[in-house]
This record gives C-alpha cells, structure tokens and sequence, in this order.
C-alpha cells in the first residue's frame, strides 16, 4: 500500500460526485461492522425491540461524531487523517459478560444498560491517560500482550457468532438451534464472502461483507424470514437523547474494561500508523507521534461521548485503510462526507428497523468472518515477534488461562466473590497474565 498514488492527498478537496462515490465506498466497507456489535450485544442480552433500535440508531450517530473529532483536530484531540471510526467489536465479549453479571443481580434491562455505559465511559479515561504517557505505556503492554489479548478477543467471540449461525440463544432455548434453515442462510452469507473475494476487483473486495449480507437478506425475504415491513412502534425519528438509560457504576466491571481500552489503544496506534502509510504522511517524528498521540486521545474521548448517547466504546476501523489505498483519496473532505453521513442514517428508525429484521444466522455467518479475522489478527501481530522460548512460554500460559476460565468460569466459584468477578473474563484473566509473565521475565532468556 506504501507506493499507492494519491490523486487527492489530505487537504485537497475532490470533485463533489468524486467524493460522493469514496464516501459511499467507505460506508459500504463498514456499514455493517457498525452495526453489528449493537445488534449482537442487545440479542444476547435480550434486550426489546425499541431499546435495540435506539442503541443502534445512536450507534451510527456517535460514529458519526467520533470520526469528525479523529479527523478534524480539535487542539491536540484527534489524528487529523481520514481515520474513520465505528462501534469496537474488542468489547461485544466483555460488555455480553457484564450484562448477564448485571442482570443475575436483579437489575431491570434500562438499569442494566444505564450501569454498563456509565462504567464503560468512566474506564474511557483509561485511553486518555494513556494517550499521555504511550512511551510508559507501551513498554507495560508490548506486542506479544497486545497479540495474545486481540487474539483471545477474537477466539471469545467465535463461540458468540457460531451461536448466532445456529439461530441464537432463543432458537437454543426452544429446540430449534441449528435447524438446516438458519444453516443455509449462514452458509450462504460465508459463500458469497468467498465468491466475491474470488474476483480481482478490489472494490468488490472491501465491500463483500455488506454485499454478502444483502444476498443473505435476499434469501430469507425469498423463504419468508424477511420482511420489509416498517415496525410502526418505532417513531419516524430518533432524536439523540442523552442519558435515555440513566447511568451507573459496578466497580467488578472496571479491571475487565480497563484492559480492553488499553488494547484498543495498541490497535488505534496501529490503525493510524496505516493511515499514515496510505495517505503518504511520515511515519516518524514529532508530527507522526503527535498524530499517535492525538488519535490515542481522540478514541477515548468519542468512547466517553458513544455512552453519552446510549451506546458502545468507538476505535478506529482499519478497513477503511484499505479504501483509500485503493481509491488513492487521503482527503479529509471525504472523511467530513462520511461522518454526516453516518449521523444522518443514525437519525431514521428505518435504518434501525432492518437491521432487527436480519435473521440472526444472517449476521452469525458475517460475524464468524469477522470474528475469526479479529482471532487472525492476534496470530499476525504475535507472527511478527521473535518467537523464543519466552514468548512461547508466556503465550501457552497466557492462552491457557484465558482460554480455560472462558470455558469454565466456575473454576473460580469458591474464590473471594470480587477475584471470580474480575477473573471470569478469559481475556482479562489471560490478559493479566501476559502483562505480568511480560514484566518478569527478563528479555534474554531464549
């Protein structure tokens, strides 16, 4: 991607269509990971139709926020790139984790939702000081850490989206997980993604998830598990209304959180490292840091704004990377027409409202991609450490507690009750671990 031609570099301003079709193709590349963990998130924790579709709604909206901020610097506040920002999938294992938690408790869904966003934009902060300090930082949570923590990320999640293939936790519920239907739309949505990768357009490349879930949609409209009916109980606007859930703090919630923010800041340094490759900007020196450094800033304060308005933490998306590698647009006037753009979808309900008609095996065979490219991630960030007999010690242990409490959490059942709560997410048990074997043993043992 590094000897990609620009045709428009990051102040230049395109033709007005020129830039309408990048926009477009920005938004085709994301669109559906936007959504995707709002949807998943509020499924799995049962949330209602109405409440879904305005964490969705705000999803796209907050998105839309996030990214003017990460691209239009607001004193040191942002990296000043086309760097376009959308709802985390890091937190969709951890957030599913602490809402189930909040509800064994006793808390209603609004209470719930209102402690789960007031704990995750407190533990916000923890991006911003580290925003502050990144040289400390990253020697505390180098590499191999950030490797096996996305790694066991991504290897959580796959049990979420082979769940979602099979129908979901109600089609478990009543007997129906599995069934050949909800097979075969999951199965159709994965063969489309490998069709349209089959071809050498790159556009078509970027935009085969989105266009696998259309095919997928398509289908089940045509087996009548589709509708394009309109839910009349959604109103024809949803207007932002912070705090719609009330808010809250659970303590056993913030070491699992605080973690997750601090590998989001690992993969924000690397996303925005790409955007500077791609949109020919240095990749040293005082400018680059204070991009770092200002990007860094910027995802913790758009996470803290995401749960102003009734929804998840915000990062940067590396798949629109790899739009303005092919489309050679770096300007920022393109990543102004994205951002209205996703504010402007946020405020219809009918945007919302298809997306709670998509058949859940549609978005578990779009979501077993992506986690499992999420999984690849972790390999390919480790792949590019020295593998020495450090890092594999510090990699089996690390994975083998994490992936152990995952599966088994009730190991932990006769523990003090606050170690069970903070341990019982495999990837802050794994994670943890990694930090400390990362700490104590010394660099030269091979």
């Amino acid at each position: 991607m590094q000897n990609t031609q620009l045709f428009y570099s990051l102040e230049q301003k395109p033709p007005f269509f020129k830039a309408i079709f990048a926009a477009f193709v920005h938004l085709m590349a994301m669109f559906i990971a936007v959504i995707t963990p709002s949807l998943l998130i509020c499924k799995e924790l049962g949330v209602n139709d109405m409440d879904t579709g305005r964490i969705i709604a705000m999803s796209l909206f907050a998105s839309g926020i996030a990214s003017l901020i990460q691209i239009y610097k607001i004193g040191p506040i942002g990296s000043g790139l086309l760097s376009i920002q959308g709802t985390s999938f890091n937190f969709v294992a951890p957030i599913i984790t602490a809402g189930l938690l909040l509800k064994n408790k006793g808390l209603d869904d609004a209470q719930m939702l209102g402690t789960i966003f007031g704990t995750l934009m407190m533990c916000a902060l923890t991006e911003i000081l580290i925003s502050q300090f990144l040289p400390l930082f990253k020697k505390a949570i180098s590499p191999l850490v950030s490797g096996i923590v996305v790694l066991l990320i991504g290897l959580s999640l796959i049990n979420i989206g082979l769940i979602s293939v099979g129908g979901g936790y109600e089609a478990k519920s009543n007997g129906s997980f599995g069934n050949l239907k909800d097979l075969f739309l999951a199965g159709s949505v994965i063969a489309a993604i490998i069709f349209l990768n089959l071809f050498k357009n790159s556009y078509l490349k970027i935009s085969a998830l989105f266009l696998a879930v259309v095919v997928g949609v398509l289908i089940a409209y045509f087996l009548g598990d589709f509708s394009f009916q309109m839910n009349y109980q959604l109103p024809l606007v949803f207007l932002p209304q912070p705090f719609y859930f009330g808010i809250g703090i659970d303590w056993s919630l913030v070491l699992p959180f605080v973690l997750v923010y601090a590998v989001t800041s690992l993969e924000t340094i690397g996303d925005i490292s790409a955007t500077c490759e791609v949109s020919h900007q240095k990749l040293e020196g005082r400018e680059y840091f204070l991009r770092l450094k200002g990007g860094v800033l910027a995802n913790g304060i758009n996470s803290f704004v995401s749960g102003i308005f009734n929804t998840f933490p915000n990062s940067c998306f590396s798949q629109n990377n790899g739009v303005i590698a092919l489309s050679g647009i770096a300007s920022r006037y393109v990543g102004l027409l994205v951002a209205l753009f996703l504010m402007l979808l946020g405020l219809f309900p009918v945007i919302a409202n298809f997306a709670l008609q998509i058949p859940q095996s549609i978005l578990g065979g779009a979501t077993l991609v992506m986690f499992g490219s999420i999984a690849a991630t972790g390999v390919r960030i480790l792949a590019k450490e020295k593998i020495t007999r450090r890092s594999i010690l510090i990699i089996s242990l690390s994975l083998g507690i994490g992936l152990g409490v995952n599966n088994n959490p009730d190991i932990l059942q006769f523990l003090p009750k606050w170690v069970e709560s903070v341990f019982s997410s495999g990837i802050v048990a794994g994670g943890l671990c990694a930090i400390f074997l990362n700490l104590i043993f010394p660099k030269e043992v091979v």
